[in-house]
């Protein structure tokens, strides 16, 4: 075999082969309950809370789904937004098509982007497509619609996408969003339970009208090579909450850190946060999640890799349980978790360091003589660093630093103070701090 014959047969292939679109280089990202986020629970309504959110560094605002919810079985007084009853119409609740685009266009004035909630999986009962294709849906052991198995999702019944006219439908649903209120991507319910390739197409028809943004729930590498930018850090999140009620160490951080560079393509995006409506209805909030941890738990969802998610009220301090099928307000209010946010929002956009995927810096772990309760590592990117200190358990720690990167001259980023950086150094931090220098 010649050399150009080995290089051709055994060269790597790329591992994504999709682009982020360029904007979501240094991006945020903020999920939008519509019914619960402001009294009137409409797009125009929300459309007023625009500017402050543009202020608190947000960068991409994800809609729940906006589609009508089924009457047929729902829960509660209002159902689930995720009972789909009609993929190309609004929901009346929020308004019009044209209170929608009136939203997006208002969002995109300020340099927000938007995307919409879609669920792919399952649909209502009295989803127009069960009349008109009823043979798009899974069937049960008696040939009986059937929810999706396993859980107790009864007021939805599963698709079966074997079938190429429910998969033409679906992703000329999507593109219909895209061209008809102007959204730049989707958030994907349950991702994992719908097939790859059907993402993969659906994805290459949406970039053919405009570069999106593509958010999976769910936690695949594989998602990453040709459908989506970003996958939920679940795991990151569960290890978290761990540590935060003692059932892990800060070790159990070091496998998902090591898990995600070793495993995951270099570009993929993983969604890093602390409360999102699953665990704000389900779990708790993020007070309840992780009490003492929740402001280093924050603050490593925005310096360590990946791209934060804010769920609506976390920045005004709500540490309510917001109701799934009916109506529930935030208390909008200033908080200095709030301002937590918008100060680290403007850390992340300031230094490349923190910026998403390989925009962004690794994060390269500097040893310490606490392996087990501090987690230490510093991010660089070009002439660009960040160098960042968490003590995980709730008592005082004086922690020695080992053979890093982390030599040389740093600015602590919230107070301004210098710090030289070098083997044998020694740093304070109280019960659940940290520290955060750049340079």
């Amino acid at each position: 075999m010649t050399d150009h014959a080995e290089k051709s047969t055994y060269a790597p292939r790329p591992q994504t082969r999709i682009a982020h679109p360029q904007w979501a280089r240094a991006a945020t990202i903020y999920q939008l309950n519509q019914r619960q986020f402001t009294h009137e629970g409409t797009f125009q309504a929300a459309r007023e809370h625009l500017p402050r959110l543009r202020r608190l560094g947000v960068d991409i605002i994800w809609l729940m789904p906006v589609n009508p919810i089924g009457e047929e079985r729902r829960k509660g007084g209002l159902g689930s937004p995720y009972a789909v009853r009609d993929y190309r119409a609004v929901n009346p609740e929020f308004g019009s098509l044209r209170d929608l685009r009136s939203f997006v266009a208002a969002a995109h004035a300020l340099g927000m982007k938007v995307i919409l909630d879609w669920v792919a999986n399952h649909t209502s009962w009295d989803n127009v497509l069960v009349a008109e294709h009823p043979e798009w849906y899974a069937r049960d052991w008696k040939g009986d619609f059937r929810p999706t198995p396993w859980w107790d999702w009864d007021d939805v019944i599963d698709l079966d996408y074997s079938h190429a006219g429910l998969r033409r439908y679906m992703t000329e649903s999507m593109c219909y969003w895209v061209r008809e209120a102007d959204v730049d991507g989707f958030r994907c319910d349950v991702a994992g339970f719908v097939p790859l390739d059907f993402w993969e197409q659906a994805r290459a028809e949406l970039d053919a009208i405009k570069p999106v943004f593509m958010l999976a729930e769910w936690e695949a590498r594989d998602l990453h090579e040709a459908a989506f930018d970003m996958t939920y850090g679940w795991s990151w999140n569960e290890t978290m909450h761990h540590i935060a009620v003692g059932r892990s160490d800060v070790t159990a951080l070091h496998i998902f850190y090591a898990w995600n560079e070793s495993s995951w393509p270099r570009d993929a995006i993983r969604m890093m946060f602390v409360s999102n409506h699953d665990k704000n209805a389900w779990e708790g909030t993020e007070f309840e999640q992780f009490g003492p941890m929740r402001e280093s738990a924050i603050v490593l969802s925005v310096i360590g890799e990946g791209m934060p998610l804010i769920y609506n009220g976390q920045e005004a301090g709500f540490d309510k349980r917001l109701a799934f099928f009916d109506k529930d307000e935030i208390i909008w209010r200033e908080d200095p978790q709030g301002e937590l946010y918008r100060t680290l929002f403007a850390l992340k956009k300031a230094h490349p360091a923190l910026w998403n995927g390989a925009a962004g810096g690794r994060m390269v772990k500097v040893p310490n003589d606490m392996e087990t309760s501090v987690l230490t590592f510093v991010r660089t990117q070009g002439e660009d660093s960040v160098f960042a200190v968490f003590n995980f358990t709730g008592v005082h720690r004086s922690v020695m630093l080992g053979r890093g990167p982390q030599d040389g001259p740093w600015v602590d980023a919230i107070d301004g103070s210098p710090l030289r950086g070098r083997e044998g150094m020694r740093i304070d931090l109280a019960a659940w701090g940290w520290r955060v220098f750049v340079r």
